[in-house]
């Protein structure tokens, strides 16, 4: 499955951590992420991560855009609820008109990782066959 993982500036210890404990999981997957954070937790946690864009709109704007084709299955992105970045609402506006899981809290997260990892997300890889051509 192609995972997105994301998070706001004051939650990047957080996804660091959470990725950290998820290690095994996460290495059966996809990762996808901004420059940046792809950066920090390749570095951190050692984890194969498909960076996009080193500007940040970009690199959300492309997510959004290939969750509008269906070509991520989930999204874990860590909000602030008090200072959340800009420019994150078109690709969770996408997520919900796709139905796309989107995980915006640590709870959320541990909840659709484990999901993934029993299988309650197998359904999205036969949507994933549709697109294909």
């Amino acid at each position: 499955m192609k995972v997105v993982l994301l998070a706001d500036n004051r939650k990047n210890e957080l996804l660091v951590n959470f990725c950290t404990a998820y290690r095994p999981l996460l290495m059966k997957h996809q990762l996808i992420s901004v420059y940046n954070t792809g950066k920090l937790l390749h570095s951190s946690v050692d984890l194969e991560i498909s960076g996009l864009s080193v500007d940040y709109s970009s690199g959300l704007e492309q997510l959004a855009s290939r969750a509008n084709f269906n070509e991520i299955d989930c999204v874990i992105y860590l909000r602030d609820g008090k200072n959340a970045q800009t420019g994150i609402d078109e690709l969770l506006k996408v997520c919900d008109a796709n139905n796309i899981p989107c995980a915006t809290n640590l709870a959320t997260a541990e909840i659709l990782i484990l999901g993934m990892d029993r299988g309650d997300l197998d359904w999205r890889l036969n949507i994933n066959k549709d697109y294909e051509v």
